[in-house]
């Protein structure tokens, strides 16, 4: 341990620990910009700089470990002189137009701005024109250069937890900027579009494509009937921008939300979790059963972002995909051919649209085999944070709505269908709807709990072996593209064998997703938001997917069984059937 003086104030911690840490232990904050625990301790923005008694120079407190007897003092007149003259210098080269920002009110360098008091700039604008869009409008990805503060953290997130790349830095001096890879011009097969960019960036440098506009069009047009779907994990992160304690943002509260917007039928995407669980996990058996599994898995396929990257980076191992869609896809296929049916209108009428904890989302709605003769499965993709505009736009108050239910016939969901947005939560549900079609009787709900959590084993993801049948089936759970990576070199090098997969692009899976919300205290919020699912299953009336009754009733009135033939039409795809643009 290591006793040190911060304000006056005597303070023991262990050894190693930074400046920045021991000062927050102490109750004492230190604002920073560029400081992401783990991944970006580089002391590049020079705004958590402090006093340390013999030091000649400032220190910044992120990357510089306390030693025993240290004196520092964060708040003295030299380090607020000094830390204000940092931010007006950030400010000189960064867009200020607040009021057209999206992080506005939710961004670190305004916050931090707005403390220091700087209400005027003595240093003339310098930004870079012609830079706004290196990409093509219509990718699900935005970025402003003008907004961007050279914090690195994008480069961070994308290199070490990610593996993919995708940003670099360029120019020298003052004319150092981040920038994407590839000469200035992404090159989109590259970007799996997990968006963790996005959620790690201070500020509004990076966003994704916004389509708001188009879903308050599609709610004014009388001659469309909207339907929503809402993603397992949105439940857990909606309400958190918009102030609501956990009590207080309930599902059924956001359904009420969903109707006050205009929505005209309201469902939850577990659902069609229970649907993609009973496709997927027959596939997975009869995949097993024919030894296909020996050399190299069977791959779960929900997660757009991964199969993104599996295409662009592994396309060898491409037919180890799931054909199963996504439950986003499925939910859409099911409500333009079965449920414009019940109500009795065309398909054409029927405008899907999708709440997504994922900007990948976005792109994988507008692939071309994501569609039957019904027409495009999803119409609009918003992600949690479109929702929260939407609901502030509307100037809705959530917490005096009264709760209300889903719609029905669609509306039933299992436990298993709501872990989905947990990492892990897809291979287990499988793994309990897949014993009971190979046995003919149900597990114990909980008797998968060994592939929950995230990265448990020591090369970063968790394996388990389960028996079936009288069969032993390997198991890997994966999240994190950085981890999947590893895991794919892993497998293709025949140093691990497995017989299903599942992989979720973002860390701690969709509650750890891209579209989620941006916080301004760098909290970590993907595994609290995953225990809440968990939680949510455990206390769920009905915790197998097979026995949900709307999936059983749907079955029995359109799809007969799964893999049958309406059933490969409508909830499969084929994966070789469209190619990564470059």
């Amino acid at each position: 341990m290591v006793t040190l003086t911060i304000n006056g104030k005597a303070v023991t911690v262990p050894q190693g620990t930074t400046i920045l840490n021991a000062a927050k232990a102490a109750g004492v904050d230190i604002p920073h910009l560029c400081y992401l625990k783990g991944l970006n301790e580089i002391g590049a923005c020079r705004v958590c700089c402090v006093e340390v008694a013999g030091e000649r120079n400032l220190v910044p407190s992120c990357n510089n470990p306390v030693v025993e007897g240290m004196d520092i003092r964060t708040n003295s007149d030299r380090v607020r002189r000094t830390r204000r003259i940092n931010v007006e210098l950030i400010l000189s080269q960064h867009d200020c137009q607040c009021a057209t920002c999206l992080r506005s009110g939710n961004c670190h360098l305004q916050s931090i701005a707005n403390d220091l008091g700087i209400l005027a700039n003595a240093y003339p604008q310098d930004l870079v024109t012609g830079m706004r869009a290196t990409w093509p409008e219509e990718f699900p990805l935005y970025r402003d250069t003008n907004k961007c503060i050279k914090c690195m953290r994008c480069i961070q997130v994308c290199d070490k937890t990610q593996g993919v790349h995708i940003w670099d830095l360029s120019g020298t001096g003052s004319r150092t900027r981040v920038d994407v890879s590839h000469n200035r011009r992404i090159k989109v097969s590259d970007c799996a579009l997990c968006g963790q960019c996005i959620t790690h960036c201070p500020v509004g440098a990076l966003r994704e494509r916004d389509d708001t506009q188009r879903a308050f069009a599609a709610l004014a047009d009388p001659e469309r009937v909207t339907v929503v779907q809402v993603a397992p994990a949105v439940r857990t992160a909606w309400g958190e921008s918009l102030g609501l304690p956990p009590e207080k943002a309930t599902v059924q509260r956001m359904a009420a939300v969903l109707r006050q917007l205009g929505f005209d039928y309201v469902f939850d995407t577990s659902f069609s979790a229970d649907l993609t669980i009973m496709e997927e996990g027959s596939e997975f058996l009869r995949r097993f059963s024919a030894g296909e599994t020996r050399k190299w898995p069977m791959f779960t396929s929900c997660c757009p972002g991964w199969v993104r990257y599996l295409k662009s980076h592994y396309p060898d191992m491409t037919a180890n995909l799931s054909t199963s869609k996504s439950p986003q896809q499925m939910f859409g296929a099911v409500s333009k051919n079965y449920f414009a049916q019940k109500l009795g209108i065309p398909p054409e009428k029927v405008y899907c649209v999708s709440i997504m904890p994922c900007i990948a989302k976005k792109a994988e709605s507008a692939l071309p085999t994501m569609q039957t003769d019904a027409g495009r499965d999803v119409d609009l993709v918003l992600t949690t944070r479109e929702l929260v505009r939407m609901i502030r736009a509307e100037h809705l108050h959530p917490e005096a709505l009264e709760e209300e239910g889903f719609d029905s016939p669609l509306g039933t969901y299992s436990g298993a269908g709501v872990i989905f947005g947990a990492t892990g939560g897809v291979m287990e549900a499988a793994l309990r709807s897949a014993y009971y079609l190979a046995t003919g009787s149900n597990p114990k709900p909980d008797a998968f709990a060994a592939v929950r959590g995230d990265a448990t084993g020591a090369e970063g993801w968790t394996e388990a072996t389960f028996t079936l049948a009288g069969s032993q089936v390997k198991t890997a759970v994966v999240s994190g593209l950085g981890n999947t990576g590893r895991l794919l070199e892993a497998i293709r090098a025949g140093r691990v064998q497995y017989d299903f997969v599942e992989v979720m692009a973002c860390p701690g899976g969709c509650a750890g997703g891209g579209g989620q919300p941006q916080s301004s205290d760098d909290a970590e919020r993907a595994a609290p938001r995953g225990k809440q699912l968990y939680a949510l299953d455990h206390c769920s009336m009905i915790r197998f997917s097979h026995e949900n009754p709307d999936v059983q009733i749907l079955y029995r009135e359109s799809l007969a069984a799964p893999g049958s033939e309406k059933a490969e039409q409508w909830l499969h795809t084929d994966h070789d059937g469209w190619e990564m643009p470059h």
